[in-house]
Formats: structure tokens, C-alpha cells, sequence
């Protein structure tokens, strides 16, 4: 059974940072890509950062020179290091993993179950 897991939100002041870390959990063939999405209320979940097992990330401009993405392929884990926040970035962070897994033909999506980060004074 595959499992993402998430850690690191909080609450924290403008132009402070935070990190969030994600690890997938089961038997796993092979990561494509991974990635952090985020949501608030009444809105669709948006791409934030994504990153293949290559290295090669991807950014939505507004977070593009403020936020980092890396991964480490051994431990099947993905970071997002987030800097000089701002009340916009206010939302539920979700961690996705393009991945193969025992028990599947082919490469399937698979989702975090959410780390609130709020940004505020």
C-alpha cells in the first residue's frame, strides 16, 4: 500500500520560512515525477513546484526565486523549502508522487493528505 506522508507546515510570520518534507511509503519500482500542490478554500489545488527524477523542477511564477524543490531518489523523499513567505501563500500544501507500484501495470498518481502552512502576523 502505498503512503505519502507530509510534515513541516505551521504557522509563521511574513518573510519567515518553512519546510515541508514528504516520504513515500510501500513497494515502489520507480518515482517519476514529484511535486507540492497547494489549495485554499474555494479555490482549485494549484501546482506549486514539481521536480523529476532527473532534477529538473518546475515553479509557478509566484513562488519562482522564494521557493526550493529537491528530492532525495534513496529515500524516496521530497522537500519544498519555502522563503520570504507571504499571507498569499496561506493554504493546505499537498505533496503528489508519480510513481509504480507493486500490485500496478502502470504509473500512477498519488496524493498527501495535507499540511496546512499559514502565513500571518
Amino acid at each position: 500500500q502505498v503512503q505519502l506522508v507530509e510534515s513541516g507546515g505551521g504557522l509563521v510570520q511574513p518573510g519567515g520560512s518553512l519546510r515541508l518534507s514528504c516520504t513515500v511509503s510501500g513497494t515502489i519500482f520507480d518515482i517519476n515525477a514529484m511535486g507540492w500542490y497547494r489549495q485554499v478554500p474555494g479555490k482549485e489545488r494549484a501546482m506549486v513546484a514539481t521536480i523529476r527524477s532527473g532534477g529538473s523542477a518546475n515553479y509557478t511564477d509566484s513562488v519562482k526565486g522564494r521557493y526550493t524543490i529537491s528530492r532525495d531518489n534513496s529515500k524516496k523523499t521530497v522537500h519544498l523549502q519555502m522563503n520570504s513567505l507571504k499571507p498569499e501563500d496561506t493554504a493546505v500544501y499537498y505533496c503528489y508522487a508519480d510513481l509504480w507500484s507493486r500490485g500496478s501495470s502502470d504509473y500512477t498518481d498519488y496524493w498527501g493528505q495535507g499540511t496546512q502552512v499559514t502565513v500571518s502576523s
